[in-house]
């Protein structure tokens, strides 16, 4: 049986680096990625893999299932706008009756998300797809939904259970090597020399984490980081954190944000204290939103590190792959694009 399940994960493998390796060939023939509506694509996945029979689940065709979606925050933020609609869209395309795609928002509440869930399990759901707003406290939701053995898949965020035994498996970014891909770009928008303040994303969530890490594990010595503060991934808590900065710290020559939202927040307080950013601070950030990458384009922001938020196309295929009697990996990790003063303009189009 071993032997089987590790065959039938090489199988799930291999499927989704198909796609990944599909899309990269259109991204080269395109110049870039598949426009505006580009969906994210499987770079590589990892662990020893589910599969339905190994877990008892019944079989579940997603076309004629109930599906539940648990948006973790409020629509607001452009990567929750884009993340939600890839979801509609891909079930839309599916073919996925409108009535049997059930969506909820937990306006960044994790009380509310958990009844979110089980309210979505009492509601029939099949299926489910989470975005979890932290990566602990979702236990009890977890519980429910194996109790009545509904697949979950996680996206965006990681949560700290089990694959296969509470949740099914996770889909998004490798989160550290954002952060590096960020140091990266700081250090060529610097020179490698600065006093650089993070804006670090909420707390309680893998994603600040590893952004964290990624980015202060890959920086020289020359780049001082002199402050770090939350701005909790907002544009006005954002923007109210380097107003603060800029007055403790009015030497700051480089600011590091762990999401657009938050980037485009420090501009404007730049801006208000009469800098220049982009020439006086460079600022790095990560998403890919339409509005920073047009400020990349505009001189006055000097890179942004994409985190794809498209997963609806992987996620059905995915929840496909396990009816089918698949073994899905535990870890699927996502191809990520990179705008900089180079590309910006020609790329804006794949910004969300």
């Amino acid at each position: 049986m071993p032997q089987l399940i590790r065959a039938a994960a090489a199988v799930a493998a291999a499927a989704l680096l198909m796609t990944a390796c599909t899309a990269r060939e259109n991204q080269s023939a395109t110049g870039g990625s598949a426009g505006p509506a580009a969906s994210a694509a499987a770079t590589q996945s990892s662990g020893p893999g589910c599969a339905r029979e190994q877990i008892g689940y019944p079989k579940v065709d997603v076309k004629d299932a109930i599906i539940g979606f648990s948006q973790s925050e409020k629509e607001a933020n452009p990567f929750r706008i884009a993340e939600t609609q890839s979801i509609r869209d891909e079930a839309a395309r599916l073919g996925v009756p409108a009535d049997k795609l059930l969506v909820t928002n937990a306006q960044s509440d994790l009380n509310k998300q958990i009844s979110d869930i089980k309210s979505l399990l009492d509601r029939g759901a099949q299926l489910l797809v989470v975005a979890p707003l932290n990566s602990d406290g979702l236990q009890p939701a977890l519980d429910a939904a194996k109790a009545k053995k509904v697949p979950v898949i996680t996206v965006d965020r990681k949560v700290n259970s089990k694959p296969c035994a509470d949740y099914l498996t996770f889909i998004g970014s490798d989160f550290v090597d954002q952060g590096k891909r960020a140091a990266e770009a700081m250090v060529k928008a610097t020179g490698g020399t600065g006093k650089v303040a993070i804006l670090l994303g909420s707390s309680g969530n893998n994603v600040t984490t590893d952004r964290t890490k990624g980015f202060k594990d890959n920086i020289p010595a020359g780049l001082q980081v002199v402050a770090e503060q939350t701005g909790e991934f907002d544009r006005s808590k954002g923007q109210a954190v380097m107003e603060q900065l800029i007055q403790s710290n009015p030497d700051i020559t480089a600011v590091y944000a762990e999401n657009d939202e938050m980037g485009i927040g420090a501009v404007t307080a730049l801006r208000a204290a009469g800098k220049t950013p982009g020439k006086d601070v460079k600022i790095v950030s990560v998403d890919g939103t339409r509005n920073a990458v047009q400020l990349v384009a505009d001189g006055a922001y000097n890179a942004v590190i994409e985190s794809n938020p498209r997963f609806g196309p992987l996620a059905f295929q995915t929840l496909q792959e396990f009816a089918d009697g698949k073994a899905i990996p535990e870890t699927v990790i996502i191809s990520d694009d990179q705008y900089d003063e180079a590309n910006a303009a020609a790329k804006l189009g794949n910004a969300y």
